[in-house]
């Protein structure tokens, strides 16, 4: 069973699903150290995941193993494809059934080598896959924006350790967005100017938080952070929505994407992570 609820005092939706307690959990409390077992998510497993909805690889019949990275749905999903939205009123709440799309995007067909490990080529693959898969789900009326996410890390979420993000279609457009877009319009309301805009000019003059400089992005550790060793990753160009991205840009981005990765896993020797591409729904 899988619905999303309305809190009524806040509003914010959230997801209740029963399946994502089935998913397996494959990390011992040291997670450095591979579990033996078959990976679901290696070459040759391909009948262990669900068909896959796309890949990139040089020749062959899809689902077969010869790919370089594969997207499949969720096999313990948090919100289900299938079926009509059904809202409906329980008393005082909001309630809707949980139609969505939850994809699993497998990032290398290696096993034990991380995404930021990936040479920058291959890392502008990942990138090239979320912006054709955005471009993709945001054809289905039924959903209002798309999450791109990855959980490195047992800590962070993850429950398994071959390298994957994932993406979530909803059919409702997070608080958290939607906090992020008012923002951005009482800001330009008041100064007539984009405040992601004025954000990069200022961050540019001081130069005391920037992590890495491009001619196409910026990444730097924001003015006031929700925590430690929060780092954005912000274009130079006026745009909102990452399927916009074109062929040079995502070059561009994953370089910096890369070796930000890099230096935050050698300074703080491997650390469990997030990261969440911010995107107008």
């Amino acid at each position: 069973m899988t619905e999303l609820r309305k809190d009524p005092i806040v509003g914010r939706w959230v997801i209740i699903s029963t399946e994502r307690a089935k998913r397996p959990q494959e990390f011992a409390r040291e997670p450095s150290v591979r579990r033996g077992g078959v990976c679901p998510l290696c070459p040759g497993s391909e009948r262990m995941t669900p068909p896959e909805i796309l890949a990139y690889r040089s020749g062959g019949n899809p689902n077969d193993p010869n790919w370089t990275l594969r997207v499949v749905s969720n096999k313990f999903p948090a919100l289900r494809i299938e079926g009509e939205l059904g809202k409906a009123a329980d008393g005082i709440y909001d309630r809707m059934n949980g139609i969505g799309a939850h994809e699993v995007v497998i990032e290398t067909e290696s096993h034990d080598v991380d995404l930021f490990d990936l040479p920058e080529n291959r890392f502008q693959e990942v990138l090239w896959a979320f912006r054709d898969r955005l471009l993709d789900l945001k054809k289905d009326r039924r959903f209002k924006s798309v999450i791109i996410f990855k959980n490195h890390g047992s800590a962070a979420g993850a429950s398994l350790t071959h390298s994957h993000s994932q993406l979530i279609a909803l059919p409702v457009i997070p608080k958290r967005v939607l906090e992020e877009m008012s923002g951005c319009k009482e800001y330009f309301r008041f100064r007539d100017r984009c405040v992601i805009c004025d954000i990069i000019v200022q961050e540019m003059e001081q130069k005391s938080r920037i992590v890495e400089e491009t001619g196409e992005f910026l990444a730097f550790a924001p003015y006031a952070p929700r925590f430690p060793f929060e780092t954005w990753i912000v274009p130079k160009r006026h745009q909102c929505a990452y399927e916009m991205i074109e062929e040079d840009q995502a070059r561009a981005l994953a370089a910096v994407f890369r070796r930000t990765l890099r230096r935050l896993n050698i300074a703080l020797e491997n650390p469990p992570f997030n990261f969440i591409i911010h995107s107008a729904p």
